[in-house]
């Protein structure tokens, strides 16, 4: 698969409603995300620009008043806090992250609470963590919390939870929570704005690039540079967004990428941006974080029987065709599955911890469970804790 945009069959029967979505019928989508970046929200001094959010405020605010629903999920809580903060930069480092959003996140969704309701519109605001999309009472509840909220016409503004979230644990950027998002509320839509109006043939700057106004799949990216850095406030580039395009698309969901500039013409399903049409149907939003969002904790080492088994037959993981590992896990945390080559095949979230793998590696689950008693028997990944992130053979 490539890692820049889902795989997966367009055509295929149990794909959802929302992967025959095309971007004329846009406007009459039912359910919307909308994903605003730092630089579209701050000054160049990276401080908030009060008039740039409310900019998107009226973009947004007449699509609710049209009848759809808008969930809002906003970068800038750590921009927000540069200034009052003194600060002459983003910080780096995690501790003073965590202290300028907390400080920011209030100042951000004072701006919004007041923005929407000049037009009569009541904000929420949500903070998730990757736990929220992953563990399964976790991502019920903030379901249901959110699903609530578009029922009672509130517009939930979501953000990572920054000041509590670890390396270990963060989403990385609001890209991919945004993409999670959109699967988690059932969206019809994700729109991503950015700091640039569209992917192109090239960075922007560069005589001869030109806009791609719409992509179908992989091949469509063959031989586009998107190695240029994001903004200075900002946390992604365009790799990010073509990553959480992949979480996106993949699942059913289909992306519009272009500027804050064009939401509203981007929302009209006038042809702004990039179009990028939705490839997969939807799967678990666990399977979905487990290929594009989790941090491995380790590797298993795999033979190439075991490779076969695991990539063209779909085959849980035992211990048996396992020659090795690398790092320290614990039962139930995401480990990447690696062939002889080293070449990634895979990742799954294992059964045992990595104290326990020595003694498996290379036997059968029946002298495990003679010699071990039961329960060793069962696999170290089980199939339905797994996913393939390299194509079959």
């Amino acid at each position: 698969m490539d890692a820049r945009f889902g795989g997966g069959t367009r055509h295929n029967a149990h794909v959802t409603a929302a992967a025959l979505l095309e971007r004329q019928q846009l406007p009459a989508a039912a359910r919307v995300v909308v994903k605003v970046g730092s630089s579209s929200l701050t000054s160049p001094d990276g401080r908030l620009d009060p008039e740039r959010l409310r900019a998107l405020v009226e973009v947004l605010a007449a699509r609710r008043e049209a009848g759809g629903q808008v969930v809002l999920v906003s970068s800038g809580a750590i921009a927000a806090a540069i200034g009052p903060l003194g600060l002459a930069a983003r910080p780096r480092d995690l501790a003073t992250q965590q202290a300028a959003a907390s400080v920011g996140q209030g100042l951000l969704v004072a701006h919004y609470t007041r923005a929407f309701a000049e037009h009569g519109l009541r904000v929420g605001q949500v903070l998730l963590t990757a736990d929220d999309t992953v563990r399964r009472g976790h991502y019920r509840n903030a379901h249901r919390a959110l699903t609530r909220l578009l029922d009672l016409g509130v517009v939930p503004v979501i953000n990572e939870n920054d000041a509590v979230a670890t390396d270990e644990i963060r989403f990385g950027d609001n890209d991919r929570l945004a993409a999670l998002v959109s699967h988690l509320v059932h969206a019809d839509a994700l729109v991503l704005l950015t700091d640039v109006d569209a992917l192109y043939t090239g960075p922007p700057s560069r005589p001869g690039s030109r806009r791609i106004a719409r992509v179908d799949g992989p091949a469509d990216l063959d031989g586009i540079d998107v190695a240029s850095r994001g903004s200075a406030v900002g946390t992604g580039g365009m790799i990010t967004k073509l990553e959480s395009v992949a979480i996106a698309t993949q699942s059913g969901i289909p992306v519009v990428l272009t500027s804050a500039g064009q939401a509203a013409a981007a929302l009209a399903g006038d042809d702004v941006g990039t179009w990028f049409a939705a490839t997969g149907r939807r799967t678990s939003i666990r399977l979905l974080w487990l290929a594009h969002a989790a941090k491995a904790h380790g590797r298993l080492v795999l033979d190439e029987g075991a490779v076969r088994a695991v990539v063209d037959r779909r085959t849980s993981l035992l211990p048996a065709g396992v020659t090795g590992f690398e790092g320290e896990f614990e039962a139930g945390d995401p480990v990447e599955i690696v062939g002889p080559d080293g070449v990634v095949a895979g990742r799954g979230l294992v059964a045992y911890g990595s104290d326990e793998v020595p003694r498996l590696l290379g036997r059968s689950t029946s002298d495990l469970r003679v010699e071990l008693g039961a329960g060793y028997d069962r696999a170290l990944v089980h199939r339905d804790d797994l996913v393939l992130v390299r194509r079959r053979r």
